[in-house]
């Protein structure tokens, strides 16, 4: 008997679009000998569709063995929908609620690092205020803090509303567009380096977590870092193991394995990593990664030999609680 699947994908957050792609991705790539898969589409409003009809959570997922979360961002990564599918009793791919939540903000993430022992940039909240200090507050900051920053939404993912700043304008400017996305705005000083990427992935080739090899991300000539843009309009360039030295991918792999394990999450996760001449300091994690053919943990896959079908048949199996390989 086929396993029916729910593939959850849309949503309400600035990644609907690349939820779409992971989402459409998974549903190519479900063995339909194995697989009885059903597309839920879930709208920007946060409408549940099955076979294009609005329904409930509970219509939508009724004969549903499992779900597969293909969610990113808001209400797929931050807790909303773990809690509706814990109410109703359905497995899913990915992190549970309290661990999704901790991770999606990226200032409890960075602190709980830290608490690991895992090196991260010198940063500040940055939070808009009732009152209209916002300026001065911005530039005692722009006195104090070295230049340039990386600014960032405090939740969120895709590095929508991220800003490099390298003077106070743009550094105003870099606030307003974070506060946008998030009620708070994460300023950190920008380490120079190479970023780095690793995806961990649960019980895998006879590891309890086992680390895929670190990937180099390089943005394209016009970008000077790897925003939103590089990731999904231009022609990004993904460097494949054999840029870091061998002390370097081992630190990287134990890093990222570490924020794995002691941020309790499950079945995968993807760390991102800046490794510079001061060492190697961590970014975020992704407990949700894209799973579209332009991102970088299905890049990874490929170049430790796993084929991306059989990556999926293992999250699933591990979302049902099946021994899993």
């Amino acid at each position: 008997m086929r396993t029916t699947v729910a593939v959850l994908r849309g949503g309400p957050s600035s990644e609907y679009d690349v939820s779409l792609k992971t989402g459409g991705a998974v549903l190519a790539a479900l063995d339909r000998e194995r697989y009885d898969p059903r597309d839920i589409f879930i709208s920007k409003s946060g409408e549940w569709h099955r076979n294009g009809i609005v329904v409930t959570p509970t219509q939508a997922l009724r004969d549903a063995d499992v779900a597969f979360n293909a969610l990113h961002g808001q209400y797929g990564e931050d807790g909303g929908v773990q809690r509706t599918l814990d109410t109703l009793g359905v497995p899913y791919t990915g992190s549970g609620a309290f661990a999704s939540a901790q991770a999606f903000n990226k200032h409890l993430t960075r602190e709980a690092a830290a608490h690991l022992g895992i090196k991260v940039a010198q940063g500040t909240l940055f939070a808009r205020s009732d009152t209209n200090d916002m300026q001065q507050r911005a530039l005692k900051l722009f006195r104090t803090f070295p230049m340039p920053v990386i600014i960032k939404p405090v939740t969120g993912g895709s590095s929508v509303g991220v800003t490099l700043a390298r003077d106070f304008p743009s550094l105003m400017q870099g606030i307003d567009r974070a506060l946008e996305v998030s009620p708070k705005a994460l300023i950190e000083e920008y380490i120079r380096g190479r970023e780095a990427t690793v995806g961990v992935i649960d019980h895998f080739r006879g590891e309890k977590s086992y680390a895929l090899l670190p990937i180099e991300i390089v943005p394209p000539p016009k970008f000077s870092f790897f925003d939103y843009e590089a990731k999904y309009g231009g022609a990004s360039k993904e460097v494949c193991p054999g840029n870091f030295s061998v002390s370097e991918k081992q630190q990287l792999s134990n890093m990222a394995r570490r924020v794995h394990e002691g941020m309790e999450l499950s079945h995968y996760s993807r760390s991102d990593f800046i490794v510079s001449k001061r060492g190697i300091y961590f970014l975020e994690v992704n407990t949700l990664p894209g799973l579209t053919k332009e991102s970088l943990l299905p890049k990874a896959l490929h170049a430790v030999g796993a084929k991306f079908s059989d990556f999926l048949d293992h999250l699933i199996a591990l979302a049902r609680g099946k021994k899993a390989a």
